[in-house]
């Protein structure tokens, strides 16, 4: 029995001493290897009414679920929304993956696979340089960040040092931005048809890339697209001349470009200063009128507080390369039943130029236009009252935007407000400001 509890003794230290080296390894794998989980949503109410061509433009429930779950340096997230309710006339149920993409966060490196939500440049509300994101115009809510769209993508992010950075993006399968002209009053013989939607290949992705600086009181960045554009023109499909007068239909139409865009946010004394700029190089094509002239887009904005009210006013500007007039057709012979048909197709592709030509902005050779913002908080901070303005000096159009939101508890907040948009007969606005105009309220709720 001596010959046995004698070594035991002598090794029962080192066993201890081991084990306790095992248990350390442990919790030390265990930490390592711990789930994070950071988990939020929201449950909200919102109406959007009193339209002239639409009592309910929308009115809506929402829950909506934003979960991160991170383990060691890899993690995935998730926005989901489901909704119900009612918009321009018609009822819906709708779930939405907002975003849900894997990631790993390396010293230097980060990784994002599946559908995310980026937006580039320093402005805000007008980025000429955010190419990226597409957005559904026609979800009329209080947060102009619902609109936004996700896109599939795989995002590569390079840290060099704690101030600069390189993010490189492909983007394999198109998406465009959401337009509803359906719902405006063009005339009983217009229509707007499907989207004609790029072949999905390799050779139609879209890659970007972005170096940016961020110092702790200003930053700038260079970027460069290629791909399809999220904004596009509507091309005429259809003439049918059956019925003795024309039936019109139009068809969105997606085009390609290059962008080389920059953008700067600096402070200067107690102001800030940004600016945004971006040269969009299209391969012009007079045949399809669809397609916009090459432009360089611009915004310079100035942010400063006056007693209490920050105040942001923003000068929108766009120079359009190889401008001309667009040549009205001439009937030449009235007489001539042929030379009539001729004229009213040719008559019925100048307009849709015309159109397409205010969709991008580029009527004239410049364009200029104005927009101002005024917050201000009362109430120890629970109550933010807030007025957008934007006027666009070449068109005429205009849009007006006062708001109030009440901060009820930690978790409860209301808003009210309404926004109001018109321009000369035949702009943009002019169409879309009997659908889009109207009043807001919004009950919203998070946890």
């Amino acid at each position: 029995m001596k010959q046995f509890f004698i070594p035991l003794l002598l090794i029962m230290p080192g066993l201890v001493f081991a084990q306790g080296l095992f248990e350390s390894s442990v919790e030390e794998v265990q930490e390592q290897s711990e789930l994070n989980l950071d988990f939020n949503g929201y449950t909200r109410g919102t109406a959007w009414l009193g339209s002239e061509q639409y009592d309910y433009g929308l009115a809506f429930g929402e829950l909506a679920f934003q979960g991160k779950l991170e383990k060691n340096r890899t993690w995935l997230f998730t926005d989901l929304r489901f909704r119900s309710g009612y918009r321009f006339e018609t009822s819906f149920t709708e779930m939405e993956i907002k975003e849900a993409y894997a990631g790993f966060t390396g010293e230097k490196v980060d990784v994002r696979l599946g559908n995310q939500i980026v937006s580039w440049g320093r402005t805000d509300g007008f980025n000429p340089t955010n190419n990226i994101t597409p957005e559904d115009y026609f979800f009329l809510t209080p947060d102009p960040d619902d609109q936004k769209l996700s896109n599939f993508m795989l995002r590569f992010k390079y840290r060099f040092n704690a101030v600069m950075e390189l993010d490189v993006i492909g983007i394999p399968l198109y998406r465009p931005s959401v337009y509803r002209f359906d719902l405006f009053d063009m005339g009983e013989d217009v229509s707007f048809g499907d989207f004609v939607t790029p072949e999905r290949s390799f050779k139609n992705g879209s890659f970007a890339v972005r170096f940016n600086v961020e110092l702790p009181k200003s930053g700038f960045s260079f970027s460069w697209f290629r791909g399809y554009a999220s904004m596009y023109g509507f091309d005429v499909r259809e003439i049918d001349w059956s019925s003795g007068s024309p039936v019109i239909t139009n068809a969105g139409m997606p085009y390609r470009k290059n962008s080389l865009g920059a953008d700067l946010s600096v402070p200067i004394g107690s102001w800030i200063a940004r600016t945004e700029l971006a040269f969009n190089l299209v391969e012009e094509d007079e045949e399809r009128i669809y397609i916009p002239n090459s432009d360089l887009s611009y915004v310079i904005g100035l942010e400063h507080n006056f007693g209490g009210f920050n105040t942001l006013l923003q000068y929108i500007g766009k120079y359009t390369f190889n401008f001309s007039d667009p040549k009205t057709p001439v009937l030449l012979d009235p007489a001539d039943p042929v030379a009539q048909l001729v004229y009213a197709n040719e008559m019925i592709c100048h307009e849709s130029l015309l159109f397409n030509r205010r969709i991008f902005y580029q009527q004239e050779e410049t364009n200029h236009a104005f927009a101002l913002s005024i917050s201000r908080s009362f109430r120890y901070e629970t109550l933010q009252a807030s007025l957008s303005a934007y006027y666009n000096f070449t068109s005429e159009e205009y849009l007006l935007r006062p708001e109030l939101e009440w901060k009820i508890t930690d978790g409860l907040s209301a808003k009210i407000g309404f926004s109001l948009m018109d321009g000369p007969e035949n702009s943009l606005f002019s169409y879309s400001g009997p659908v889009m105009s109207g009043g807001f309220i919004q009950l919203k709720a998070g946890f």
